[in-house]
């Protein structure tokens, strides 16, 4: 399994359920390259989304793309996802696990080494740092410094994903430094071309 690329992470304002708006931005950010898209989604309640994520799931394996769902375990293990991703404040590893039985684990670490290594032990897939720059979805997120992801890299045989507040100009940088994923909200959504703004974030991975 070929855990590197574009990491598109959806949003309840940027990419609106209404008239099937997230469906169409989705499309384009897949057909620009996006390797991975998660569904984050933390308010809706849980039946509500699983037409949603069914949808989003065959959109992504449409393009070759892994579907991935952000916190809530139980709707990745009802609808099949590719990947589940988990915070801090989520089930634990052991917990996810018994639950999900899906490829992919992904673990936030934001500044976190040992909870990186700790996450590797348990069998996480990957692990994501950050956030790296002021984000405009979690403007409360304590920055990290952009070293952590080289250090990692040295220490985990698991693929690093990098996130929060990154905008194309940024993200050479970090995966120059070595993450094999960028993940990315605001510069994707707010673009005036989501498909070409997919295409220039997946060509990093092809420099670098």
């Amino acid at each position: 399994m070929d855990i590197r690329g574009f990491y598109a992470i959806t949003d309840e304002v940027l990419t609106p359920y209404q008239d099937g708006k997230v469906f169409l931005m989705v499309e384009k950010a897949l057909r620009g390259g996006a390797k991975f898209i998660q569904l984050r989604d933390k308010t809706t309640p849980l039946e509500n989304l699983i037409y949603l994520a069914l949808e989003l799931k065959k959109l992504c394996h449409k393009f070759n793309a892994y579907f991935i769902v952000n916190d809530r375990v139980e709707l990745g293990a009802r609808v099949s996802a590719d990947g589940v991703h988990i915070g801090k404040d989520d089930a634990s590893l052991a917990e996810v696990k018994k639950f999900f039985k899906g490829p992919i684990i992904g673990v936030s670490c934001y500044g976190d080494i040992k909870r990186a290594v700790e996450a590797e032990k348990q069998g996480a897939t990957y692990v994501a740092f950050g956030s790296f720059y002021p984000s405009p979805t979690k403007p409360n997120a304590k920055i990290v410094d952009k070293n952590i992801i080289p250090m990692a890299k040295k220490i985990l045989k698991i693929p690093v994903c990098a996130i929060g507040g990154i905008t194309l100009e940024q993200a050479y940088e970090l995966v120059k430094l070595g993450a094999d994923m960028i993940a990315v909200i605001s510069d994707l959504w707010k673009s005036e071309d989501i498909e070409e703004k997919a295409r220039a974030y997946a060509k990093l991975f092809n420099y670098v």
